[in-house]
């Protein structure tokens, strides 16, 4: 005689999936399968905190040369850090990268002295292109993206 039982996780009997109505074909979101950061799903917080992040380009203005890395990242951050959890995380971990840079970049002027500085400001100021362009894409498509930890000193916790 042959078991006609069939499991109930057998392919004709899939496992049941809460989070859909019986019968239903629908893909469950991305959110779900992303761990449990997951991913920000409301666009207006996602595009502020890539504002957040290129706000770290206010360093290229005639008007704000020497501070502007870090007052475009935390003006953004203060105005918009109440209205989404988002960008309060985000702006938070681009400021803290900004500040950073900004004593890197202090040093590496000091160094200017002995002729060393040149090559590390040079390595600075790529370091904050590259890092802050990969920060803002990552941002806008909702990661919460952290900056490398050796890299960064973290001074808003």
């Amino acid at each position: 005689m042959a078991n006609t039982h069939e499991s109930p996780e057998s392919p004709r009997n899939p496992p049941a999936d809460t989070d859909r109505p019986p019968g239903s074909t629908e893909v469950p979101p991305v959110v779900d399968r992303l761990g449990p950061w997951g991913r920000e799903a409301n666009p207006k917080a996602r595009t502020w905190a890539m504002f957040c992040h290129l706000a770290g380009f206010a360093w290229i203005l005639p008007v704000t040369p020497a501070f502007g890395s870090i007052l475009g990242p935390l003006i953004v951050w203060l105005i918009k850090k109440n209205d989404y959890a988002f960008v309060d995380d985000q702006g938070r971990e681009a400021v803290n990268f900004q500040i950073t840079m900004f004593i890197y970049g202090a040093v590496a002027a000091l160094l200017m002295l002995i002729c060393v500085g040149f090559v590390l400001l040079a390595a600075v100021v790529v370091l904050d292109v590259v890092f802050t362009v990969i920060a803002a894409i990552k941002a806008n498509d909702g990661y919460h993206y952290r900056y490398p930890y050796p890299l960064i000193i973290r001074f808003l916790k």
